[in-house]
C-alpha cells in the first residue's frame, strides 16, 4: 500500500501526489493492471448479481470503465452512466444500451441521453455503484477530484458501493474525512478484494 503521509495529510496534497504517481505509471503496465482489476471485479458475487449497475465516466488517471460497460451489456446487465449539472452539483443517471450513447458535457462527462428519461432512487434497489476516486483507504473512504458529486448522491443510495482501484493507489494511513463522507462498501484492487463494510462477495 501506498502511504497518504498520515492521517492529517490535506486532500489537495493527497490529490497531486496519486495523480502523478498513476500518470508515470508506464502505459503497458497500467493497461496490465487495470485488466487485472477488471477480471477481479467480475469475479464478485455482487456483479453476477446485479441487474442495474452504475458506472462513472473515467477522467484524467481514474481506471477506466468504458470496456466493463461494454462487456456488462453483453451479459444482459443494465448500465446507467451518469450526467453531471454544474450550476447544482447534482447527478442524475441515465440508462444506456451501448457505450456509443455516451457523449462528453461539462468537464468531460457523460451528457444527458436525448429521449430517456432519468433513473429515479426507486430504480436503484438491487443496484451496484462504481465510485471514482484517485486513492482510497481501508476503511473505503476516497479523496477524487473534489467535485462534490458523488457527496451529494452517495447519501440516499439505496445500493452496493464499490470502489475500482490500483493497489498503488490504496493508502496504508486513513484518509482525511468529513462528516458527510460515505465510504465505499469494497475496494477491489488487481490483486485482492476489501470489504470495507462487511458486505457478503460470495
Amino acid at each position: 500500500m501506498a502511504s497518504s503521509q498520515g492521517s492529517d495529510a490535506s486532500k489537495s496534497s493527497l490529490l497531486n501526489r496519486y495523480a502523478k504517481l498513476c500518470a508515470d505509471m508506464p502505459t503497458s503496465l497500467t493497461k496490465r493492471v487495470d485488466g487485472s482489476v477488471h477480471d477481479m471485479f467480475k469475479r464478485l458475487g455482487l456483479y453476477r448479481d446485479a441487474e442495474l449497475i452504475l458506472f462513472y465516466i473515467p477522467i484524467h488517471e481514474e481506471l477506466n470503465t468504458f470496456e466493463l460497460m461494454q462487456e456488462a451489456l453483453d451479459e444482459g446487465k443494465r448500465v446507467a452512466v451518469p450526467y453531471l449539472n454544474n450550476k447544482t452539483s447534482k447527478m442524475t443517471w441515465y440508462e444506456i444500451e451501448s457505450v456509443s450513447e455516451i457523449k462528453r458535457g461539462a468537464r468531460g462527462i457523460a451528457a444527458p441521453i436525448e429521449g430517456k428519461k432519468p433513473l429515479g432512487t426507486s430504480d436503484f434497489l438491487g443496484s451496484m455503484c462504481l465510485v471514482p476516486g484517485l486513492v482510497f483507504d481501508g476503511e473505503g473512504y476516497r479523496v477524487g477530484y473534489g467535485a462534490g458529486y458523488y457527496d451529494e448522491f452517495l447519501p440516499y443510495y439505496p445500493g452496493d458501493k464499490v470502489g475500482l482501484i490500483r493497489s498503488v493507489q490504496v493508502s496504508s494511513n486513513p484518509l482525511p474525512r468529513e462528516e458527510h463522507d460515505v465510504p465505499v462498501d469494497m475496494l477491489v484492487t488487481e490483486g485482492s478484494i476489501w470489504n470495507c463494510r462487511r458486505v457478503d462477495v460470495a
